[in-house]
């Protein structure tokens, strides 16, 4: 089972890693565009394949899998392991905004939101549409208490995903939040 699984990876890594980086922003481009269609199956599969892209280097499938790697010490609560490998990739590629996504989101789950913060920063100038990104800078100024800047993140998070619930459900707690400390 293990053999298939590895296989598969190693499938997975060269089918997405033979796309240049042209091919990749115009695959990026139309799947971005299929986010704002009314079809619930496509949107589903759209956001599916956004993450694949992202997930997947667009030139070295070393770092490809040393990402994946960081991901199952995430999945396995071995934080500050994850930190280290998403670390390692963002120096070997800087450019690479799902490195950076990835520390964000684990700094947050260790409560360094200021540092979660950064690395989110990061991301968003290196790919604006990142949706994930922007959710989670949402979290990220929860915790800072930034609310309207949270409310912020997710309604541009909603414009590049209208169907993404996260937003909807966030930005009505945030707001019932705020009234509650007017009162």
């Amino acid at each position: 089972m293990k053999t298939i699984k590895y296989l598969f990876l190693i499938f997975f890594v060269f089918n997405f890693n033979s796309l240049n980086a042209e091919n990749r922003d115009k695959q990026l481009d139309v799947l971005f565009d299929q986010l704002k269609s009314n079809n619930s199956n496509l949107i589903n599969e759209t956001e599916q394949k956004i993450w694949k892209i992202w997930s997947t280097h667009p030139k070295d499938q070393f770092l490809t899998l040393k990402l994946a790697e960081g991901s199952k010490l995430v999945v396995n609560n071995e934080l500050s392991k994850a930190i280290i490998i998403f670390t390692e990739v963002i120096n070997k590629d800087p450019s690479w905004a799902e490195a950076w996504n990835k520390r964000a989101t684990v700094l947050y789950m260790i409560g360094d939101y200021q540092e979660s913060q950064n690395d989110i920063n990061k991301v968003l100038n290196l790919e604006k549409r990142h949706f994930g990104a922007l959710a989670g800078q949402g979290l990220v100024n929860i915790q800072l208490k930034n609310y309207e800047k949270a409310i912020e993140s997710y309604e541009k998070a909603q414009e590049i995903y209208p169907a993404m619930q996260s937003p909807k459900i966030m930005i009505k707690k945030i707001r019932e939040l705020i009234n509650q400390q007017l009162i």
